[in-house]
């Protein structure tokens, strides 16, 4: 296999004409010479974080979509599944990865569950930790995001991170906001990234200190335009990831575009691809091909250097993407699952309440924090009820793992004026999470993800749809094209709603994820992120 055209050369920062030659998924030769072709030929791209997951696909069908942009690769984090399903999940996402050529890099996911305020369907100890660190397949630790265990010595904690230093597997970190001795302390555990930085001096600290920043920028986390100006002098140490990505923005691009918004703003083309395409590959210790004789033949041509629009990719050697076509084929596999509560009845998301003021959840468009607000209270007949004239609506979070009765809290910035959109895809421990503008509209559509055992949903006075997401209650069975326009017919739905956000879906299964300040709900109750306790929806 012989390839032309501008060659890449990313690591001597340098472009030229020439013809790469493959044998045996392996690059033999690099030769300059002149050519006809005018596209240029680069190292695959890599997403340095992600759940995949939270493509509602399964990791084949992930991959057939990621090639598509010239993605070869990415550093996938099986949190989710995990805190649905434990090992087996982890071991499920392993397993299918392994029957495509796409080279997915997972971890051991080091929160499961990710704190003890919430429900979730399994538990990962240090014990199970050490197994999955001594597995080959298993590439680094993930996301740490108990950061109060780390600083204040929680011996769990630090017997998995021990585990992961015995096997010399990367450490990943997650400390939003967390700055000064604390991050000191953090840093010191051993933990080398951070994908969740939000503003350009916590980005800029971490740095400094050593530490490894991804730049996010995903379906509902969008950290680029904070941090994409540490890239030109902290290039080195920085990676670009996604961490969660809806399947209607996957289909439309990935990394690629992170790299043409890099170079749109003047950023240099070889330090944005460095980022894109070396970083992972070093930090993580890949097997990834960097466009060097003796490298696994993992490389995309693409039409030009500013856009990045992908021809072809290839892997191991291997054509996966060829002009509008992926290679890679849809394979069959056993849907797994953990659904277990009953349906609800109307009166459980009942808040009896004669307080005149109450705790609300502000809801902040592209982030992951959310800020803490103190509303009048609507009561009807001494329950607390929603408001759209000042859109504090109520808001319930179910466990699916068994029967208990409905945390129940409330919300600004959903917008709805009518119905209720509820998701079985609900960070970190994934139970039922619903907002909607009456008792009666929550109940529906509550009770429509438990008859589906797990899926997006909305209803509204006349008619209600849903995404059926079987496997673990967090991922379709179906290909990219199917989910996506599912998805993006259920989006439009939200917004006829009434709601305003970017991405409803996205911002409300994270409304749920505790460790993520300031104000959240687990199936456990109102919970502030900033001082790590519950608190009360009523003031």
């Amino acid at each position: 296999m012989k390839l032309k055209g501008h060659i890449v050369d990313i690591l001597n920062r340098r472009v030229f004409k020439g013809e790469i030659t493959f044998q045996d998924g392996k690059i033999s030769s690099i030769i300059e010479k002149n050519c006809a072709e005018n596209h240029y030929i680069l190292p695959g791209f890599i997403d340095a974080h992600i759940h995949i997951e939270s493509s509602m696909l399964v990791p084949s069908e992930f991959a057939k979509v990621a090639v598509k942009h010239g993605t070869v690769a990415t550093v996938s984090d099986p949190h989710e599944i995990a805190n649905v399903l434990g090992v087996k999940g982890v071991e499920f996402m392993i397993e299918n990865g392994k029957q495509t050529p796409f080279k997915f890099n997972f971890g051991a996911p080091s929160c499961v569950p990710a704190t003890p305020f919430e429900s979730a369907g399994a538990i990962i100890d240090s014990e199970n930790i050490k197994a999955l660190m001594a597995n080959p397949d298993i590439k680094y630790m993930a996301e740490m995001m108990n950061y109060p265990g780390v600083i204040y010595d929680d011996a769990e904690v630090h017997k998995k991170i021990d585990w992961a230093k015995h096997y010399n597997k990367p450490i990943d970190g997650h400390a939003p906001g967390l700055r000064g001795e604390d991050l000191n302390k953090y840093i010191s555990a051993g933990i080398s990234t951070d994908h969740e930085c939000f503003t350009y001096e916590e980005g800029l600290e971490k740095l400094q200190k050593g530490m490894k920043v991804i730049i996010r920028e995903g379906s509902a986390a969008k950290n680029f335009d904070a941090l994409i100006d540490l890239l030109d002098a902290h290039y080195k140490n920085m990676m670009f990831c996604s961490d969660d990505k809806h399947p209607d923005d996957l289909l439309l691009g990935h990394i690629n575009q992170l790299c043409a918004r890099a170079v749109k703003k003047g950023i240099d083309v070889f330090k944005v691809l460095q980022v894109a395409c070396i970083n992972p590959v070093r930090h993580y210790n890949l097997d990834v091909g960097l466009l060097k004789v003796g490298d696994t033949a993992d490389c995309t041509i693409v039409e030009d250097l500013e856009n990045f629009k992908t021809i072809q990719t290839y892997i191991d050697g291997e054509l996966v993407f060829d002009n509008g076509n992926s290679k890679i084929k849809t394979i069959d596999f056993k849907n797994l699952n953990n659904f277990n509560t009953n349906k609800k009845e109307v009166s459980d998301f009942r808040f009896e309440s004669n307080s005149p003021n109450i705790r609300v959840i502000e809801c902040l468009d592209g982030e992951l924090i959310t800020n803490e607000g103190i509303d009048s209270s609507t009561i009807s007949n001494g329950n607390l009820v929603s408001n759209t004239k000042t859109d504090v609506l109520k808001m319930a979070v179910v466990n699916r793992y068994k029967n208990e009765k409905p945390a129940i809290a409330f919300i600004k910035n959903f917008g709805l004026q009518e119905g209720a959109i509820a998701s079985s895809v609900g960070h970190d421990s994934h139970n039922i999470i619903a907002v909607g503008v009456s008792d009666e509209a929550i109940c529906e559509a509550v009770n429509l993800i438990i008859e589906n055992r797990g899926g997006i949903c909305a209803v509204s006075d006349s008619k209600e749809k849903v995404v059926p997401l079987p496997v673990a209650g967090i991922m379709s069975d179906k290909n990219a094209e199917t989910i996506g326009a599912a998805y993006s017919h259920l989006d439009k739905m939200a917004k006829d709603l009434g709601s305003k956000l970017h991405a409803p879906y996205m911002s409300l299964s994270f409304m749920a994820l505790l460790v993520i300040p300031s104000l959240k709900l687990s199936d456990k109750g109102l919970f502030n992120g900033n001082s790590f306790q519950f608190t009360s929806v009523e003031v």
